[in-house]
């Protein structure tokens, strides 16, 4: 056995890991490149020339700036109403006992388990039945159906892990309920909860198939992404991938970095 193979042998999964994480940011170093493309027709496809002139203007193309406004208050509002939601249904569901609690826990799960198609299909004959008009809330509320069971179950696995000492403690120091909800259980619970918002943004920000179904005449920025793959590809549609993928990184290193420095601290 030669000493490049006993190498590979011994740094095997690091190298599996290194080939998953190129694969997964090749596509996104792809939409990098191609934000600084200069297309001599329609389709941002097939590289011409270096430009920054969509950097420099990136509402350049009409009504996608206003579309991706539209995407970033509904993923907003929708992170805000599934996570108190969520966080509430998860505390009750790791706290209490009640007679239902093992259909609710199921059917917090089926939007998980069933396909997005049903789910939105669902959503829309029942505002069609109510004669509710389709348009921004519609939107808003069937993302916050779709983004509960996500935030109920990264809460949830928090929740169970706590250990419930540490709330006696502070009742044993004369806490009162909420002041031992608020400095105790709370900031413990606090990176599930942030966890769930962060993956219900995501969710909601990105979603096509439920917004489609139950938009009406409203255009969000996946939707106008998809329209604008039918007519051609502008150049500036790179740009706000690669702005969005940039902040999410800058957002999970500086949670990496303060981690970090509180560790050291502690």
């Amino acid at each position: 056995m030669t000493a490049v193979t006993r190498w590979i042998r011994r740094n095997l999964v690091v190298l599996a890991g290194l080939l998953t994480l190129a694969f997964l940011i090749l596509p996104n170093v792809i939409v990098l490149v191609f934000s600084f493309n200069k297309p001599k027709g329609k389709f941002n496809y097939a590289w011409q020339e270096f430009s920054t002139e969509a950097w420099s203007d990136p509402c350049g193309v009409a009504d996608m700036c206003g579309s991706l406004s539209l995407s970033l208050q509904i993923a907003l509002w929708s992170t805000l109403g599934a996570t108190a939601l969520g966080t509430a249904i998860a505390f009750a569901l790791a706290r209490y006992r009640f007679r239902a609690r093992g259909a609710v826990n199921s059917l917090i799960f089926l939007p998980m388990a069933m396909p997005e198609v049903v789910m939105a299909a669902s959503l829309l004959t029942l505002f069609l039945n109510m004669g509710v008009q389709l348009g921004f809330w519609t939107i808003l509320i069937a993302h916050i159906m779709f983004c509960l069971s996500f935030v109920v179950t990264a809460v949830k696995a928090r929740v169970m892990s706590m250990d419930p000492r540490l709330e006696q403690a502070a009742q044993d120091l004369y806490a009162g309920p909420v002041q031992t909800f608020v400095r105790v259980t709370l900031p413990i619970a606090a990176p599930g909860i942030a966890a769930g918002a962060l993956l219900a943004f995501a969710l909601s920000f990105d979603d096509f198939i439920i917004t489609n179904f139950n938009a009406g005449s409203t255009v969000t920025f996946p939707m106008f992404v998809w329209g604008s793959a039918q007519r051609g590809t502008p150049v500036q549609i790179n740009v706000i991938g690669t702005a969005m993928f940039a902040i999410a990184v800058i957002c999970v290193l500086t949670g990496i970095l303060v981690g970090n420095r509180r560790k050291k601290h502690a």
